[in-house]
């Protein structure tokens, strides 16, 4: 892999991971519901997720799905009705304000509990593998060892990703400050619901 294929690869991957979607959307929302530092546990969980799922396509996992469409239809049923689930969960929201100077979690919520939550969204999307088999592979220079050469791209993708997921934090808990107000509380809960639910049914169409 030359330097200027793997600065291709980081300007790629910037904008691929700024684009909205369940990752950031989880991590913005836990950021507003309990503060940009205590939401660690949540990226820690969506970060995880993700670098397994890239590496399992970089060992050739993403070609098994293609070639066993049952078992890739399986996962994919079960992300969309995780992310739908939570569409609906968001959605009947309480609307409760938020207490902008809590220093702690509710007892009902652990970090391991905030880790699985984005683990569960991280992993919860079959299409990262379709996406990684085809988009990895343009980076990387057949004529060497491929080993090192996707374990760079996952670890350049992974930092790339957690820088993303600290904007996304720290912009989710300026916007808790707007959303003090119980119905401003409610309409956002209302309108994230929508975008999961969305994001859950977006997936329906994807296919190995």
């Amino acid at each position: 892999m030359t330097l200027h294929a793997w600065w291709l690869f980081v300007v790629a991957v910037f904008l691929l991971c700024g684009t909205p979607g369940p990752n950031m959307l989880h991590i913005m929302t836990r950021s507003i519901a309990f503060g940009a530092r205590r939401s660690i546990a949540a990226m820690a969980g969506c970060l995880t997720a993700l670098v397994l799922v890239l590496a399992a396509s970089a060992a050739g996992v993403s070609a098994l799905l293609v070639a066993w469409p049952r078992v890739f239809d399986a996962l994919r049923y079960a992300g969309v009705a995780y992310l739908i689930f939570l569409g609906i969960k968001a959605w009947r929201g309480a609307g409760s304000p938020i207490d902008v100077g809590s220093d702690a979690l509710p007892e009902s919520w652990s970090a391991r509990r905030l880790f699985r939550g984005g683990f569960a969204i991280g992993i919860s999307n079959p299409k990262l593998l379709l996406f990684a088999a085809a988009f990895l592979p343009q980076f990387v220079d057949r004529a060497s060892p491929r080993a090192p050469q996707f374990a760079i791209l996952v670890a350049t993708f992974a930092v790339v990703e957690s820088v993303w997921y600290g904007v996304y934090a720290a912009g989710g808990r300026t916007l808790a400050r707007s959303l003090t107000r119980p119905a401003l509380r409610r309409a956002f809960d209302r309108v994230t619901g929508a975008i999961f639910i969305g994001f859950g049914l977006a997936l329906l169409r994807v296919r190995p």
